[in-house]
Formats: C-alpha cells, structure tokens, sequence
C-alpha cells in the first residue's frame, strides 16, 4: 500500500490555518490585563485597544518572528503562551529593529504601516511594545487591585500606592491600567491618592505622579461602552446594567473627588464619556414606559400572555432602577424623571386593574401570570413592601377558591 503523505498545497493551507489560529488571541493573553474593547475616544498609553492588538500580534506572528512562533499548539494551550513568553525579548528586538528601519525614509515606513494595519495601529505600536515589557509585572499589578479591596485604611491604601514606580510614566500607565480593572471601589483609591499628593486638584494629583491612575479610571470608564450598544430582545440586561452601575462607580471616584479644570483634558474626557453613555442609556429609559403598558395589556380576542413583551419590560425596569442609583454620572436627570413618574403611575393603574380581575376570578392564569410580572415591576420600581403588601392581596385571593 503506498504511502499516504500530505499534499504541498494541503500542508500550506493546514499551516494557514494554524496561523489564523494562533493569531486569534493576541499574545495568547499575555497582555489580557490592558486590553480593552474598540473603538475608544480617546488613548492613553496604559490601555490598549484590542483592535490595534490584534494588528500588531498580527505583524509581529507573521513578518517579525514566525519562526518563534509554536503554530503547532492551539491558541489556548498553557505551553504556547510559555514559548510566547521565553521568546518575547527576541521578538521584542526584531520589532525594535524594523522599526528603526522603516523609519529609514517616507517610502519604508510607508510600507511598514500598510504591514502592521494602518496609522492607528501604526501609531499603537510602542505602547503595546511597553506593554509587552512590562507583562510580567501585569499579574503583580492585577494582585495589587484585588489586595485594596481588602485594605480598610485610608493611610495603608496611600502606603501601599506609593510602592507603585510612579517615576516611570510609561510603565505606571500600564500598571494603573491593569490594577484598576480589579478594584470594586475606585473611590478608596483616589481619597487614599488625595491624601499623598496633599490637594484634589489635577496639578497635585498629577505632580505626584498619580495621573496615569485617573486616565485608567477613565480608560475602564469607556470601556463599559461597548455593553450598553447592545439592542433588542437578545440583550444581556445583566451586562446592561453591571455596565451602568461600573461606569457610575469609576466616575464618581473622579468626579466627586477631584478638583477638574472646566477647560482641563480630564474635564474633556469626562464630559465626552457622560455624554456618549448617557445617549446611549437614554433610548432603553424611554422605552420603559411603553414596554410596561404592552406588556400588561390584556389582549382583545383571546387574552394571552406575550413572554417578550413581559421580559422587555421587566428588563427595562431593571436599567431604570439601575439609572436611579447611578444617576449622578449620567446627564439624564429630566428624562429619567419623566420617566420615573410615568411608569409609577402606569403599574399602579396595571397592578390595581389585574388585581381586580384575579380577585373575580383567581383560577385565570393569564392575568395571574400578568398580576405576577407586574408585582415584581412594582418591587424594582416602588420598594420590597410595596411588593409584598401585593403578594399577600393575590395570596388571599387565591386561598379562596381552594
């Protein structure tokens, strides 16, 4: 029986292949801790955009070191990311020389970034490089981030702050950006940051070297973005409303400890990220109140219950209490205002009609089904008593025809 071997043409595409795959995690995680999702509205050099990740791993994995490169193992195997690791200072150098190549003339860097993947990732290049010398000390930063969520103290918090190497610009952006990303109470951080550089103003917050740390409170900030574009029935509320609830959380740590200049950079930023994530929240506020009425309608015909209707407006009840307690990093006041009376209103109107018509008949499951929904619309939009005074009325009401 003849041997069976692959064809040239079959080999090349299986290592095609490989190479696709191997490209589809950039650096196979090695700096996970600063990446974050596209497209941002503004840079700074601790936070790297995955897009432009991707272009340079891209560049790196197919023109710089390929021969470093282990295509044979999957993207997600521990032993790629080791052989990744024990060949970045390699990998790193041919990086350093190409670049000082292409930048020999107009026409070589020309084509350098046509190679990478265009201006923006061109311009990219030396933050995800710094990121990449630093990535050893990413997981030591991510520690640091988990380890203040247990310091009590105002005054250990400040200690522990100042073993960051605040001297290296370059290298504290990186470990803000990846420290920041772990902490549930950015407001200890920049009370405990107040309290070393002595005043909450940007000029001593920033002569201090804490700087860096505000631009990854508001690099995480613009990162919550790409979770409120999400539209329609399959949308993860959940992830809505974390979203909103971490964007408050970072901004509110900024804003209502710092001393902004109005016309400041920071200022800019701020006032950019308020307004983008308050228009995008708004058009769920505004359907809430719609939603309810559909939702708890009964039906002309043959009364039925629709399972997307009540979960719209269950879920827009949700955001709605959300907003409510993240309000004052939102520019949404008047609309979530109006919107707040008029859905009161609406399920009492609805809690009070269904209620009655299961009192007159408690053994129709469609309005049980529909008085349910609406108590606990009442509950995310009243309070836990309301809800439960409800609950006792349609419990009574059933007991007696049992």
């Amino acid at each position: 029986m003849p041997e069976i071997t692959a064809s040239p043409n079959k080999s090349q595409a299986a290592s095609t292949r490989r190479a696709r795959e191997h490209a589809g995690r950039p650096f196979h995680g090695l700096i996970d801790a600063v990446l974050v999702p596209g497209p941002t509205t503004f840079d700074f050099d601790g936070a790297i955009s995955e897009a432009h990740a991707q272009a340079v791993w891209t560049w790196l994995s197919r023109d710089i070191a390929p021969d470093l490169m282990r295509l044979d193992l999957p993207p997600d195997d521990p032993a790629a990311r080791e052989a990744l690791d024990r060949a970045m200072p390699e990998i790193l150098q041919r990086a350093r020389d190409a670049v000082t190549a292409g930048t020999a003339n107009a026409e070589a860097e020309r084509r350098l970034i046509v190679q990478v993947g265009g201006e923006a990732a061109y311009g990219r290049m030396a933050v995800v490089r710094n990121a990449l010398k630093c990535r050893n000390l990413l997981e030591k930063a991510q520690s640091f981030g988990r380890a203040a969520n247990s310091i009590g103290d105002e005054a250990g918090l400040a200690m522990a702050l100042q073993s960051m190497p605040l001297n290296d610009h370059a290298v504290t952006a990186v470990l803000m950006q990846g420290a920041v990303g772990q902490v549930n109470n950015p407001t200890k951080l920049m009370q405990a940051v107040i309290r070393i550089s002595g005043a909450a103003t940007e000029q001593a917050i920033s002569r201090a070297g804490f700087g860096p740390l505000v631009d990854a409170i508001f690099s995480h900030a613009q990162a919550q973005i790409p979770a409120l574009q999400q539209h329609g029935a399959f949308a993860d509320i959940d992830m809505v409303c974390r979203a909103i609830d971490r964007f408050h959380r970072l901004m509110r740590a900024v804003m209502g400890f710092v001393e902004l200049n109005r016309l400041s950079r920071w200022s800019s930023i701020a006032a950019g990220l308020t307004t983008t994530v308050s228009e995008l929240v708004e058009p769920k506020l505004k359907d809430v109140g719609p939603s309810i009425n559909l939702a708890l309608r009964r039906h002309a015909g043959t009364d039925r219950v629709d399972p997307d209707q009540l979960l719209a407006a269950l879920n827009g009840c949700y955001v709605l209490a959300t907003v409510r307690d993240c309000r004052d990093s939102l520019a949404l006041n008047a609309v979530f205002d109006q919107t707040w009376q008029q859905v009161g209103q609406a399920l009492e109107i609805h809690v009070q009609r269904n209620l009655e018509l299961f009192r007159s008949n408690p053994s129709d499951r469609v309005t049980g089904q529909r008085l349910d929904a609406a108590i606990k619309m009442t509950e995310l939009r009243f309070n836990g008593e309301y809800a439960d005074v409800l609950k006792r009325a349609r419990d009574s009401a059933e007991r007696r025809v049992s």
